[in-house]
């Protein structure tokens, strides 16, 4: 927020007024920029590519004056998250409609906007309101990841092809699997998969991939975006049996915080942000993170300037 400068009481008491009056307008994070005074707490899951989601959507509302707090950022599973938005401990977060709707024992379908209709519904009845806005075009679901070395020693190309194998397998599996319908229970059920030789890790994160690579595990959950599989040559598993849901990414927010805010350009920053998302874009800033190890908030950065939000 730009530090008005008093040179007189009287004037910074009317700088201070026609800033409240207008509800603000700039770009450049000027007092009364839509925020009205409120922070905004943004949170999101603990791996990469949810992590720079939320620090794209953080910017680009700084550049539009509201005021943000990062500290819920990388939070953690999304039963984690999950709970903390409807605590009140974060506000709002990037959020996976797909898996969210599976979260809350709904089943998600292959048509975006029905899946964030059936969202909205769930979500309107939690915490007294949470909205979900524009879902991004952009579309990452849940990977069962093999090596390539493993694929042809097991001669595997399908999900359908690892249950006679499984306990020969090492597996890791997402921290939140045992108690996720669309994982244990999933696999279970369409695939008679009941593996053994478990390890519980961050999904789609880098010490899942590391563990791949390493050979600690053999099977690993991953996210179908991860520029780790390229990079490795890895073996993405065909789901056969359709089990993971087909995830777009939309902003979520409190209507609580919401209502403090001015919600139509509020609305309007991340809608525009998100409308610029999609899968290729989303795979290159999860890499660029993920993989090059650059910072988080200069990848945000660099593709908000490029893309116009920020100067």
């Amino acid at each position: 927020m730009r530090l008005v400068r008093w040179l007189a009481l009287g004037a910074s008491m009317l700088v201070l007024l026609s800033a409240c009056s207008t509800g603000g307008g700039s770009n450049n994070g000027s007092a009364g920029g839509g925020g009205n005074g409120t922070t905004i707490k943004i949170g999101s899951d603990g791996f990469d590519e949810a992590r720079v989601m939320a620090e794209v959507y953080a910017q680009a509302l700084e550049a539009q004056g509201f005021k943000v707090d990062r500290a819920g950022i990388g939070l953690g599973t999304r039963a984690v998250t999950a709970a903390a938005l409807e605590s009140g401990q974060i506000d709002m977060k990037p959020e996976y409609i797909g898996s969210a709707l599976a979260f809350y024992k709904s089943t998600p379908t292959g048509d975006t906007q029905k899946n964030r209709e059936m969202l909205q519904q769930i979500l309107a009845s939690k915490a007294g309101g949470i909205t979900v806005l524009n879902p991004t075009p952009a579309v990452d679901t849940n990977a069962f990841v093999v090596r390539k070395d493993t694929a042809d020693q097991y001669k595997l190309a399908k999900m359908s092809d690892v249950a006679p194998v499984q306990d020969n397998l090492k597996w890791g599996l997402a921290n939140d699997c045992p108690t996720n319908p669309i994982c244990a229970a999933a696999l279970k059920s369409a695939y008679g998969l009941q593996p053994k030789q478990v390890t519980l890790l961050e999904a789609c994160s880098t010490p899942m991939a590391d563990a791949l690579k390493n050979k600690t595990i053999d099977v690993a959950e991953l996210c179908s975006t991860q520029p780790d599989i390229v990079v490795n040559g890895w073996v993405v598993l065909e789901d056969d049996k359709h089990t993971q849901p087909a995830d777009n990414i939309a902003p979520i927010i409190r209507n609580d915080t919401l209502g403090k805010l001015d919600k139509a350009k509020f609305e309007k920053t991340l809608n525009d942000v998100s409308a610029k998302i999609d899968t290729p874009t989303l795979a290159e800033l999860y890499k660029q993170v993920a993989v090059d190890k650059k910072d988080t908030a200069e990848v945000a950065k660099a593709w908000l300037k490029a893309n116009g939000f920020v100067q």
